[in-house]
C-alpha cells in the first residue's frame, strides 16, 4: 500500500469533507469493525460509517482538512492525525446549531484488507469539540 494518499486520506478528502458517501461503498468492507465509541444510534459495519458521516456532514457542512499529518502507510496499516475545522450548523449529539466555528483533532489507525478498510482504531477530541460549540464548560 502506498503512503500519503491512502484510503485514510480518501476518506478525509472525498467522504468527509467532500460528501461522496459511495465511496463508503468502494473503500470500507461490509463487516468492518470500528473499535472508537459511536454517536447513541450508531448501527454497526459499514452502514455504521455512513451514520457517522451523515451525522458530522449535518452538524458541520463545511467541514475542511486543515492538516492531515502524518500520514503513515506499513504493511497493511495507515495511520494519521487531522485537525478538522467547520461551522456548527446543524444538530450534533443533541446540541442545536450554535454557528460557532470549531477546530478539533483526531487520530486515526485502519487495518486495510484486500483493497478495503476492515478495522478503524481512532480517537476524537470530542471534549474540546463539545466546548467549542457551548455544550460542556472550559
Amino acid at each position: 500500500m502506498a503512503g500519503g494518499n491512502g484510503l485514510i486520506n480518501r476518506f478525509y478528502d472525498e467522504v468527509l469533507t467532500g460528501g461522496n458517501l459511495a465511496i463508503i461503498d468502494e473503500i470500507v468492507a461490509d463487516d468492518v469493525v470500528d473499535h472508537e465509541e459511536g454517536f447513541p444510534g450508531q448501527p454497526p459495519g459499514k452502514e455504521g460509517v455512513k451514520f457517522y458521516v451523515n451525522a458530522v456532514r449535518t452538524a458541520f457542512p463545511d467541514l475542511a482538512v486543515k492538516t492531515s499529518e502524518p500520514a503513515l502507510a506499513d504493511g497493511d496499516l495507515e495511520a494519521a492525525h487531522v485537525i478538522l475545522t467547520g461551522t456548527h450548523q446543524g444538530e450534533f449529539a443533541g446540541i442545536p446549531a450554535s454557528g460557532k466555528s470549531v477546530e478539533f483533532s483526531g487520530i486515526d489507525i485502519i487495518r486495510v484488507q484486500d483493497g478495503k478498510v476492515a478495522e478503524h482504531w481512532g480517537s476524537t477530541d470530542t471534549l474540546s469539540l463539545m466546548q467549542q460549540i457551548g455544550a460542556a464548560p472550559k
